[in-house]
């Protein structure tokens, strides 16, 4: 299941990668590992599983990027 997603990061025709998070948390060691901002990989919950936002690895990075009192 990784070797897709991995091929679809060497693409140049690739912007963005929509991937399920319960498929994510399958290849959560490729997706971690991927730290360039293109293509960007954004994770959707799916119908099945409901959404964590604690395991979406794209929230978990802006959360760091910013503080509390950024917002006020």
């Amino acid at each position: 299941m990784v070797y897709p997603f991995i091929g679809f990061l060497g693409r140049d025709d690739v912007g963005i990668i929509l991937i399920n998070q319960f498929v994510a948390e399958m290849i959560r060691h490729a997706i971690d590992a991927h730290v360039q901002s293109i293509p960007a990989v954004l994770e959707i919950p799916s119908k099945e599983h409901p959404y964590d936002a604690s395991k979406d690895s794209i929230l978990r990075r802006a959360e760091g990027m910013f503080s509390a009192e950024d917002f006020r």
